[in-house]
């Protein structure tokens, strides 16, 4: 088949790179300029320098509403369209420009986790499972039929750089496994409606995001460091008006009672915070700080850092 591509960053690197690699025809790759936002410059692997590589025509485009790059498709000729991390709405005229419309790759087990940093999310939720999901772009965003849908388990310490790992390396057979199902005709009636009522859709993540509120129970904290592990802008929180950069933690062992955000007792090789909701009742574990970072770019092992107990980690300076 003729295929166009529309993607950014990894992702779509990751995609481009499993339709050259197939029996399909690239004709022409759409992507966004370099952005500036922390999270998009992470995983930045160069769509348009793979296009380029592999002399595929490219076009650099913030938004697809455009008429030049409509025509560009148009005379392109595609039998689909395949869509992976554009960060904007696509237009019907485009997306169902082709024969077989367009297929969008997404990570997350949808109709759950539609929207923008899918793993993030999901492992500051404690989901067990997360995944890739290819299926046919409609008018609402991520919410088109299913076709092929693969999961891999979420670890007790798995980081969000470890879930990116996991899930960006079952992007190539899926593409693989979609377009073969399509060009071959064998993907009628494997088209599965998405379950709106179990739908949910996430917000970009800013540096907002990763700010620590210290009424969250401990479990959650430690999922939120998890979720915020290097590349990712850290979780962090801020002592004597300093930033502070949460870089490892632990739930406590003991139950830890008083004020969220009060820096409470050593405990192995971590200092306990006070967390969640309840702490003034003495039921609730604490947050075991392990290690932590400075503005400057130093780490300290948390109980050369809290040198003396009390004090309080805060939410703003």
């Amino acid at each position: 088949m003729r295929v166009v591509m529309l993607g950014y960053q990894t992702w779509g690197h990751r995609t481009l790179q499993a339709l050259l690699d197939s029996d399909h025809e690239v004709v022409l790759v759409v992507t966004h300029p370099r952005s500036e936002h922390a999270y998009e410059k992470i995983w930045d692997d160069n769509v348009a320098e793979l296009a380029e590589k592999h002399d595929v025509p490219v076009l650099l485009r913030n938004r697809p509403d455009d008429a030049e790059l409509l025509a560009a498709v148009r005379e392109s000729r595609p039998d689909i369209i395949v869509a992976n991390n554009w960060r904007t709405w696509l237009p019907p005229e485009l997306f169902d420009l082709p024969p077989h419309g367009t297929l969008n790759i997404h990570d997350s087990l949808l109709p759950a986790y539609a929207g923008f940093s899918p793993i993030i999310w999901a492992l500051i939720n404690g989901e067990e499972r997360v995944g890739v999901t290819a299926h046919r772009m409609n008018a609402e965003l991520d919410a088109g039929d299913v076709l092929v849908q693969r999961s891999v388990p979420v670890g007790p310490t798995d980081t969000a750089t470890d879930l990116f790992h996991r899930t960006v390396g079952l992007i190539a057979p899926i593409v693989r496994e979609s377009l073969d199902l399509i060009a071959a005709g064998r993907d009628a009636g494997q088209w599965v409606p998405q379950d709106r009522g179990r739908a949910s859709f996430f917000h970009k993540r800013s540096l907002e995001d990763s700010r620590i509120d210290w009424t969250w129970p401990a479990e959650r904290l430690e999922r939120l460091v998890r979720a915020q592990s290097d590349p990712y802008p850290n979780a962090y929180a801020f002592h004597r008006g300093e930033r502070l950069r949460i870089v490892s933690a632990a739930v406590s062992e003991g139950r830890y009672g008083g004020t969220p955000g009060r820096i409470f007792i050593r405990e192995g090789d971590g200092v306990v915070v006070v967390a969640g909701p309840d702490a003034h009742t003495g039921r609730c574990r604490g947050l075991s700080v392990r290690r932590v970072r400075t503005d400057d770019g130093t780490e300290h092992a948390a109980a050369d850092y809290f040198r003396t107990m009390g004090g309080y980690l805060t939410s703003r300076p």
